[in-house]
């Protein structure tokens, strides 16, 4: 196979001390971070499909639900029905730009605490809305917590976790987001069918749960050493480091810790430094990759499931139960992600899980047009509603073990520590505004580009698989310190890292590495 983006495992060190059930615990409850992400994701789509819901907030939708001769494809396109959906991401995306700044001053944790706090707020407030600024109002407080926990656990799960097992470890934050979204599902399945249509405002107050699980388990969480000597705490940065590594002979690794804190101390502008060439491999992956997660699709089926599936002629409860199947997958495909991601490495997935997607979309798109072409009139067999199921089924597996966990694994650990704090606020930020577009957006584009929006979204994932193949290199089992010999060794990064910004290689041998890897590129692409 031809390898254009394949750079050798350039190979990092072997620091001292193994995987401690300290750090597994910690890392562990961090993760539940991605519960308040995961829950929100997974409660909106079902609440919208409930009609008490929906003749209390927005009536005209609900009018347009019991028109027999509405267009299928149009039925739920209303810009403040999706404006309750999509309001979280843009509050998201505004508070991931302070969160940056919160988390490099004050420690990881501390933006954690406070984003679990936020979001408890907002769950309230949804719980108890009377109407829709105050709906809108909370959503916009579940936004501000979520673009600090977004901000925050992604990057405290890499700088905890050994480099070996890194991957499976900050997966963990991807794992409680699919769980965070089952358990969503499964509560709309059991609210939409309470007596008196109150249902609703249990699945948003339950929003609390998480965010009480995240404020509780951040207060009893240590910090990063990272962070810790980031902040000027040397001494305790090095009992911290011996704690979770499980020795006290962690000098090698502790050196790179401060090599790397005093190249950080001298950047005073991380937002302008991210900006130099020396940068521009980190900048572009944290730009790139979380633009391509979103234009995956995958929100308009974690977000809409149930309006979708209604929009294809499930009844409520069928369309709810297609939700919990699509959300049980989901869970499952990303705990095959947790066990491969460090054995088969992070490109692997990627390139599969792009072509399986590929597949999937192509045939849901053939499928709705067929039986249901622009005019939105026709009707599904059993037979082929449970086929389309089957595809939308393996599209989230798919995703579940590539761009879903990837997409937050990549960008924690790619950046050095003095640009770090920068890099995942792009990531999040760039995130959030994407989902907001999605959003906001996908109703109308259902309701215009009909079946062909599966081939609008399956025309990116060949696209971003291509990127994949030629740009991202291997960084699997690489310490985070030394990630730039990666960088410096890849056919077109390699121009961009001086080589003074390599840790613990000459620059003679990364050149003669990259050298020979970009020969082996051509050679591959020729054959």
């Amino acid at each position: 196979m031809a390898g254009g983006g394949f750079v050798p495992q350039v190979g990092g060190r072997n620091y001292q001390g193994g995987v401690t059930s300290f750090v597994v615990i910690t890392c562990v409850v961090a993760a539940m971070g991605g519960l308040i992400f995961g829950y929100d994701i997974g409660v909106s789509g079902g609440v919208t499909g409930m009609p008490e819901f929906l003749r209390k907030f927005f009536p005209a939708t609900y009018a347009k639900t019991k028109d027999t001769s509405e267009n299928e494809y149009c039925k739920y396109d209303n810009h403040l029905l999706t404006m309750f959906t999509s309001s979280l991401y843009l509050a998201g995306l505004v508070a991931s730009f302070f969160a940056s700044g919160v988390t490099r001053a004050f420690g990881r944790k501390i933006s954690m605490l406070f984003g679990g706090l936020v979001f408890l707020l907002g769950a309230t407030l949804n719980g108890a809305a009377m109407n829709l600024a105050m709906l809108i109002i909370g959503r916009l407080l579940l936004g501000v917590g979520v673009g600090f926990a977004n901000q925050s656990v992604p990057v405290y799960l890499s700088e905890m976790a050994p480099a070996k097992i890194r991957g499976a470890l900050n997966i963990g934050f991807q794992m409680a987001i699919t769980i965070g979204i089952l358990v969503a599902q499964l509560v709309n399945y059991g609210t939409a069918k309470i007596q008196g249509g109150w249902g609703w405002r249990l699945s948003l107050a339950l929003a609390a749960v998480p965010a009480i699980m995240l404020t509780i388990g951040s207060i009893f969480l240590p910090d990063t050493p990272n962070s810790i000597l980031e902040r000027g705490h040397t001494e305790k940065a090095r009992s911290m480091l011996q704690k979770i590594r499980g020795t006290d002979n962690v000098d090698e690794e502790f050196q790179d810790f401060m090599d790397a804190t005093k190249a950080a101390k001298k950047v005073e502008h991380p937002w302008r430094n991210i900006l130099q060439p020396r940068y521009r491999p980190q900048l572009i992956m944290c730009t790139l990759i979380p633009f391509f997660q979103q234009i995956t699709g995958i929100n308009v089926i974690m977000f809409y499931a149930p309006v979708l599936f209604m929009t294809l002629g499930f009844g409520q409860n069928a369309s709810l139960m297609s939700a919990v199947i699509t959300g049980t997958v989901n869970v499952v495909a990303t705990v095959v992600s947790i066990y491969s991601v460090d054995r088969f490495g992070r490109r692997a997935l990627f390139l599969e899980g792009g072509m399986q997607m590929i597949v999937c979309q192509i045939a849901i798109g053939i499928m709705i047009g067929l039986k249901f072409g622009v005019s939105g009139i026709g009707t599904l067999s059993s037979f082929e509603a449970n086929l389309i199921l089957f595809f939308i089924c393996a599209y989230v597996a798919a995703f579940a073990w590539s761009w879903g966990p990837l997409g937050w694994l990549i960008p924690s650990e790619i950046c050095p520590l003095e640009i770090r704090s920068a890099g995942q606020a792009v990531n999040v930020s760039v995130n959030m505004l994407f989902t907001f577009i999605i959003a906001q957006g996908f109703l109308s584009m259902l309701c215009h580009m009909k079946f062909g929006l599966f081939f609008f979204f399956g025309g990116f994932v060949i696209i971003m698989t291509i990127f994949i193949f030629f740009f991202l290199p291997e960084t699997r089992n690489v310490p985070i310190e030394e990630m730039n010999r990666v960088w410096k060794a890849h056919w077109f990064w390699g121009k961009y890292i001086p080589d003074d910004a390599v840790i613990g290689a000459t620059a003679t041998a990364t050149a003669d590495l990259k050298d020979s890897t970009f020969k082996t590129t051509v050679e591959n692409i020729l054959l």
